[in-house]
């Protein structure tokens, strides 16, 4: 029984190739780009575990069913199909959600019209540099989260209002050990400080538990997290080695110095001779295209 199963299903496949045109290998490539897509949406996520076991089990479910006459097992699943098929939006939300935010996101840019940084975002980068560089230094643990497009008022109102000129001083003493503040992250939009303490979203990606440094903790999940959910830039000071890392897009660069901190800042800010026809990677990932001054 089990050859002539495996005998109609080569049967079929045959069929099935003598039958292909060109229409059906573009056909065939926008399958294998839709479940492409959805696989990089959910890598290093707890949903790419639970996939997995999903595909699994069907898989043996179909192959169980195909070889064995099982009439009651088989209506229990073709019953049961419709109701697993509304149950996967309830259970991947999250990543459908971030995954909608991120096509929307596709044809937004930082609208700019003249060379050179605007005063304002310049002071802020020197200020949140200096600032990183002397806390790492004093192995005070520190999150500043920079404002994009994104709007961030709900996080804003988890802190306290402070509406304050950023200035490394300021920042400083914000992220004092046992001060009231320290514990929470700091919002900065257009060289101000809005709240201090906020609450931020923590990360559900794996990347920190594939990390080789296990010993990151909150504040490296919050501002990962953060990344994930809005466009925002995380800068993060570690409490324990005084390292400097930067998130974005769900993307964490460890390990920099004062010097590359603020080149990477620079990049996300300054205006580029293109931005109206610069790419989605380019203006949203601008630490991998490195500008060349004229």
């Amino acid at each position: 029984m089990v050859s002539n199963t495996v005998s109609e299903l080569l049967s079929d496949l045959f069929f099935l190739f003598q039958r292909l045109d060109w229409l059906g290998v573009v056909d065939i490539l926008l399958v294998t780009l839709v479940f492409f897509g959805i696989l990089y949406l959910v890598r290093d996520t707890q949903a790419m575990i639970l996939l997995r076991g999903v595909i699994l089990l069907l898989v043996l479910t179909a192959l169980f069913t195909s070889l064995v006459n099982l009439p009651a097992f088989s209506w229990l699943l073709r019953t049961a199909l419709p109701a697993l098929v509304f149950a996967i939006p309830v259970i991947f939300a999250p990543e459908i959600r971030r995954a909608l935010e991120r096509i929307g996101r596709a044809g937004t840019f930082l609208p700019t019209t003249k060379k050179g940084l605007n005063p304002e975002v310049q002071h802020t980068i020197q200020a949140v540099v200096s600032a990183a560089a002397r806390l790492a230094a004093r192995q005070h643990g520190a999150l500043i989260i920079l404002q994009r497009l994104d709007s961030l008022d709900e996080y804003i109102r988890s802190g306290v209002l402070m509406q304050a000129r950023v200035t490394p001083e300021l920042l400083l003493q914000v992220f004092y050990p046992n001060t009231p503040l320290h514990d929470g992250a700091v919002i900065i939009e257009k060289g101000t400080l809005v709240a201090a303490a906020c609450v931020m979203p923590l990360s559900s990606s794996g990347i920190l538990a594939h990390s080789p440094d296990h010993q990151m903790g909150l504040r490296h999940r919050a501002a990962l997290g953060a990344s994930e959910a809005t466009d925002a830039i995380a800068v993060v000071v570690s409490e324990e080695t005084g390292a400097i890392s930067i998130a974005h897009a769900g993307r964490m660069i460890r390990r920099l110095d004062a010097e590359r901190l603020e080149n990477i800042l620079v990049a996300f800010y300054a205006p580029s001779r293109t931005s109206m026809k610069a790419s989605f990677f380019e203006r949203h990932f601008p630490y991998l295209f490195p500008r060349k001054d004229e």
